[in-house]
């Protein structure tokens, strides 16, 4: 830790953009009333808010796959909705509330069909 109040203000100052938009996420998930993404356990019930980053089809066995990759600041979960091409008013950089059970797979945190509230 910095040793005098100068030192702290420039770390402080000093933090970049996606420092700072980790930050502000956190805090509107928080502030909503729902989990952070880092603090999710595998098969828990969770309510999560943050951005879509990534909007990806990924066709599994001949049916589709439509999958989001949301992030908070604090980490990031896949969103799996099977059978759908696509979901009205879901694109990337757009925020959203889902709640679902978290799932564990391949090392990775992931959310199939969960409920969306588009914000």
């Amino acid at each position: 830790m910095p040793a005098n109040p100068f030192e702290r203000a420039l770390r402080w100052f000093g933090r970049s953009t996606e420092e700072l938009d980790s930050e502000a996420a956190v805090k509107a998930a928080q502030a909503s009333g729902a989990m952070t993404i880092a603090d999710c356990a595998d098969r828990q019930r969770a309510t999560l808010r943050g951005r879509i980053a990534v909007l990806t089809l990924r066709p599994r066995s001949g049916t589709p796959w439509l999958e989001a990759e949301l992030t908070d600041g604090s980490g990031s979960i896949t969103l799996i909705w099977m059978g759908r091409r696509e979901i009205p008013g879901l694109i990337a950089g757009r925020e959203l509330k889902v709640t679902g059970r978290v799932s564990w797979v391949d090392g990775r945190r992931r959310m199939y069909n969960p409920y969306y509230e588009l914000l």
